[in-house]
């Protein structure tokens, strides 16, 4: 067996309609770990919140890397204006947050959604206005904690969304 480099692989690059909003998303790192993943799975834009650290923060650059000059971004003041102007260009809003209407994320069907918004909640608030959102999924946990990072929820969530919507295009 041979450890492969980055330069061993060729992706099979693909663009998905996801966007991702993140909700007043705080840690530098959080930041730029959403560039990163988000560039992986082939999302087509972030929205971040403009108290969020901004692209040209040392540590989001160091921890994107090169990928926020990869993926289209945009800041926002206002979240309702926000998530009403998604919902009016066709996006269905799918909070990735634990609700009592939460559905586990394997048993989402996200194939029936055209465009899709994954919202992602601030580190200490979660979603601000919760009832915005058209669904919520939640990710199964089996620990004594019942909650995990923002951006781990985001890459297991974007890992799910896009293997379904690669099984449905074969």
């Amino acid at each position: 067996m041979e450890q492969l480099t980055h330069y061993d692989i060729e992706n099979n690059q693909k663009q998905f309609p996801i966007t991702i909003v993140c909700d007043a998303i705080r840690t530098p790192e959080n930041i730029g770990m959403c560039f990163r993943i988000s560039e992986s799975f082939g999302v087509e834009k972030i929205y971040f919140h403009e108290i969020s650290p901004s692209t040209e923060n040392r540590i989001v650059k160091k921890t994107a890397r090169n990928t926020v000059n990869q993926i289209k971004h945009a800041s926002y003041s206002d979240f309702d204006a926000l998530i009403n102007q998604l919902k009016t260009e066709g996006n269905t809003i799918i909070g990735i947050e634990i609700t009592d209407k939460s559905i586990d994320i394997q048993d989402f069907n996200f194939k029936n959604y055209e465009k899709i918004v994954l919202l992602l909640g601030s580190e200490r608030n979660g979603i601000e206005n919760i009832d915005l959102v058209d669904k919520t999924v939640a990710i199964p946990m089996f620990g004594r904690n019942s909650s995990m990072n923002v951006i781990h929820s985001l890459a297991i969530t974007l890992y799910e969304v896009t293997n379904q919507l690669t099984l449905n295009k074969k």
